[in-house]
């Protein structure tokens, strides 16, 4: 089945990333290949790109749809906390721009068989790359009650993060939990129906997510890479990261913004004795959002959210 997904804001992608003619990039996230292609094409004809999954079928889709960039383009399958070795590997010391986009793709979600979508009836996997052991049914099997309830609510910031867990664990004491179907079922079976009702979104909205972040280990590989990926730019290079909820952001947020401040001695001293100095100018003092069109356009770009920083 093709490789589907749209890719978000790509003209702010292409912006913020200063993308040029023979200089060199990273497309951290590859996904269905839609920001490496506009990369490729800005960047013609010498610019070369490095690109990065977990998912291998994100890069086996890119072997084939971008062959026709086979000779400017590094594909590499691992996560983008092997930045550092991927560069390594193909011989690269710095790079010109790196883009990281969190968000699941398309496939990922309708076509991957994985159980990443709550609206489908799938095995409870929701592993990136198939090649890590433990998946989401797992810790839905395996994992104490507590230890659901925190991961419901430090990952998926759910208010009923007791409920869910305590139903959880009743039920898979009588039938093992497996598919995304009954999970999705559980979770509506222990929200108050009241509370059902108010909701915006889908009652297993938020557990969906916060079992893909733990299974995925999103957070602390995002905030892994936002501690190196600065001394792999060059000077003026610039990072890119798209962000789909409120704790990546934060992560990223805060990150850039002590990366500008440099010295971080407590306001009260008569002089810094860190030594740390400004290494980036923050060009986005505001997250960048997707215009009105575009999300008209893709439903899916609704709650992404653009940060970028330069190198000094």
């Amino acid at each position: 089945m093709p490789y589907r997904h749209i890719p978000v804001m790509q003209r702010e992608v292409l912006q913020y990333l200063n993308c040029r003619p023979g200089k060199i990039y990273v497309d951290g996230t590859l996904g269905g290949a839609g920001h490496a292609r506009s990369i490729l094409e800005k960047t013609s004809p010498r610019g070369l790109l490095v690109a990065i999954d977990q998912d291998i079928e994100a890069i086996e889709n890119a072997e084939e749809s971008l062959k026709a960039f086979k000779t400017r383009i590094h594909l590499f399958h691992g996560n983008f906390i092997q930045l550092p070795d991927a560069l390594s590997q193909f011989g690269i010391d710095g790079v010109d721009g790196i883009l990281l986009d969190l968000g699941l793709s398309l496939h990922q979600i309708k076509a991957s068989g994985r159980g990443f979508s709550f609206q489908l009836d799938e095995p409870l996997d929701m592993r990136m790359n198939i090649e890590t052991k433990e998946t989401a049914a797992d810790i839905i099997k395996y994992a104490p009650e507590q230890v659901l309830r925190k991961i419901f609510k430090s990952y998926g910031e759910e208010r009923w993060s007791g409920r869910i867990a305590k139903k959880i664990a009743a039920e898979r004491s009588r039938e093992a939990i497996v598919t995304s179907k009954k999970l999705a079922e559980i979770v509506m079976a222990a929200i108050p129906r009241g509370a059902v009702q108010r909701q915006r979104i889908h009652p297993a909205t938020r557990v969906f997510m916060a079992l893909r972040i733990a299974v995925n280990k999103e957070l602390e590989r995002l905030e892994a890479f936002m501690d190196v990926a600065i001394n792999l730019l060059n000077p003026s290079g610039r990072l890119c990261v798209i962000s789909y909820h409120s704790l990546e952001d934060r992560i990223v947020k805060h990150r850039i913004r002590a990366l500008e401040k440099g010295c971080q001695c407590p306001g009260d001293f008569p002089q810094c004795v860190c030594g740390l100095k400004s290494q980036v100018k923050n060009l986005t003092r505001k997250a960048i959002g997707p215009t009105a069109l575009e999300i008209e356009d893709n439903p899916m770009a609704r709650s992404a959210r653009l940060r970028a920083a330069e190198k000094r």
